[in-house]
Parts: C-alpha cells; sequence; structure tokens
C-alpha cells in the first residue's frame, strides 16, 4: 500500500513553510554568531595536568587581568581538564605570554599546561573567508540545476527538465535555511558559533539532500518511460514510495554514524557533527515530501498556464 504523499502535499508545504519562516525570523532578529574564522582572533585550546583545577569563569577573570592589553578572554570548559580560550589576535610575543599566564593562574608548572591548538586570523583574511563562503554555497546550487537539467534533458514532458533542477535547488535552500536557523537559535541562547567548519558542514548537507532527491527524480524518470499510461500525479507517488524505504534507511545509518561522532568526538567538531545530524533529517525529510511534490506543482501550474 502506498503513501497518498502527493495528495497530502500541502501539509508537508505548510510545516516546511513554518520552519522556514521561523528560521528567517531567528536569522534576522539574532543572526549567527561568528567564529574568529570570519571576524579574525585566536582560538587555543589547553589542558591542564595535575590536581590543581580552576573554573573557566575564574581563569578567565585572572588572565583579563594579567593580559589587559588582550581586552576580553573568553574561556569555555572543554571535558574535566581542558579549556578553550579565544582572544583578539595574537602575535607569538602574546601567544607564549598567555601561556604562561594560563600555567600560573592555575597554580601549576608550564610544562603541565598542554597546547591541544592554536589558531590565529586576522580580520581582513577572515572577512574574505566569510564571503568565499557565500560564493560556495551560491555556485553549487548553480550547478546543481545546470547538471539536473543536463541529467534530465530526455525527460522533458510533462515537465521541463530544468524544473527538476530548480525543484532540487528549493529543496536544498529549505534544508540549509534550517540548519542555520537552529544555530541561529543555538548561538543566542547557547553561544555556538559558526566557522569554516560549518560552513563545510552546509555543503556536505547540500550534497546529501542532492543526492536523495536525485534518486527520487531518477526513478520518476523510469516510471515515466515505462508507465506512460499513468497520470503524472501517481507517477510521481509511486516513485516516491518506491524511494522511500532506501532513502530512509541510508539516512539512519548515517544519522547513527554521526550521533556517536557527536557523542564520543571532541568539542572541536561538535558544532560540525550537529549541523550534519541536522542536515541529514531535514535533507531526507524535504526529498520525500518536498522535491518530489514540487515536480507536481510545476506541472498543474503548467497545465494551468496552457489552458
Amino acid at each position: 500500500m502506498h503513501l497518498q504523499i502527493v495528495k497530502n502535499r500541502n501539509k508537508f508545504f505548510i510545516f516546511s513553510g513554518v520552519l522556514v519562516v521561523l528560521s528567517i525570523v531567528s536569522l534576522s532578529i539574532w543572526g549567527l554568531k561568528p567564529s574568529i574564522d570570519f571576524t579574525g582572533g585566536a582560538l587555543m585550546e589547553v589542558r591542564i595536568s595535575g590536581e590543581m583545577k580552576i573554573s573557566a569563569p575564574e581563569l578567565s577573570d585572572k588572565l583579563v587581568k594579567q593580559n589587559s592589553a588582550l581586552g576580553e578572554i573568553r574561556v569555555q570548559p572543554v571535558g574535566t581538564d581542558g579549556y578553550l580560550l579565544r582572544t583578539r589576535h595574537l602575535s607569538e610575543t602574546e601567544h607564549q605570554n598567555l601561556l604562561a599566564n594560563i600555567a600560573s593562574s592555575a597554580g601549576v608548572e608550564k610544562s603541565q599546561v598542554e597546547e591541544k591548538r592554536f589558531e590565529s586570523i586576522g580580520p581582513v583574511i577572515g572577512g574574505e573567508l566569510r564571503v568565499k563562503a557565500f560564493w560556495a554555497v551560491g555556485l553549487a546550487s548553480l550547478f546543481i540545476i545546470l547538471y539536473i537539467a543536463y541529467a534530465f534533458r530526455k525527460v522533458s514532458k510533462p515537465v521541463a527538465s530544468w524544473k527538476y533542477g530548480l525543484g532540487a535547488v528549493i529543496a536544498v535552500l529549505h534544508d540549509l535555511l534550517i540548519v542555520t536557523g537552529c544555530f541561529s537559535v543555538f548561538g543566542h541562547f547557547f553561544g555556538f558559533e559558526v566557522d569554516l567548519l560549518f560552513v563545510s558542514a552546509l555543503l556536505t548537507v547540500l550534497g546529501f539532500s542532492v543526492h536523495d532527491t536525485i534518486v527520487v527524480y531518477d526513478r520518476t524518470r523510469e516510471n515515466l518511460i515505462y508507465n506512460p499510461q499513468k497520470t503524472f500525479e501517481d507517477t510521481v507517488n509511486k516513485a516516491t514510495n518506491d524511494t522511500m524505504t532506501r532513502s530512509i534507511n541510508t539516512s539512519l545509518t548515517v544519522f547513527i554514524v554521526l550521533l556517536a561522532l557527536y557523542v564520543l568526538g571532541g568539542a572541536s567538531i561538535s558544532n560540525f557533527v550537529l549541523a550534519l545530524l541536522i542536515g541529514v533529517v531535514f535533507g531526507t525529510y524535504s526529498s520525500i515530501f518536498v522535491a518530489s511534490t514540487l515536480l507536481v506543482v510545476w506541472y498543474q501550474l503548467g497545465r494551468r498556464g496552457n489552458k
């Protein structure tokens, strides 16, 4: 028994529309909280060995007093004995002084402070990366339309081949907006920052979503060729049902792996994995319930236009 996905498409459109509007509102009000990748600054992750422990707020207060020229120093705990520090752009001398001050603030020897990671990016480079990130997402969407239009060029009836590409891109933008909207909320309430890894996650979600959508579209193309007597609505509905189990099983496998990474992985990749988790869920949803049903919308609009 096939699910009547096409007949109930308005319900899915309303659900997606609500999520997209909420995401746009969140982005308009709160925006995204950029990391040093886009604003410039320094990021340092350290681990302090020994019995002496200090809380993140205490460490931040002591470091600010010892390094007043650096301005704000934000400290975030990582695990039981690690700290993530964010400051303005540091010279190598300031970098080494800060390491020494971390040791003295925590009451340990400098040798007991292990530097796990250090990144320093100037504000000019950060601005360039922000622009390139937008270009990457935009160009990827354009090439998706062109590629799918070419791949489906032999199936131009009853829906033009380029509309398959447009449907895939609308579904992808739906997924990306929801992911960025979630991180807008997370950034406002929990201080989550977006960095280049977040952009990488968006591009990965983009590719995953398009891959799932093409599977549905390809089955639609096959059904149009081998069952031309069926109505277009029935053809799309059958194609969606035929590929649903495969899409869900594939996504569930990826989701389980990502969930394990999120739970067991380090703090440096947690936001990246979280973005992928959200993207995989909504990428699967949009491929089944949004991208496929958009073909029927194009078809019906075309019929009304011809009449």
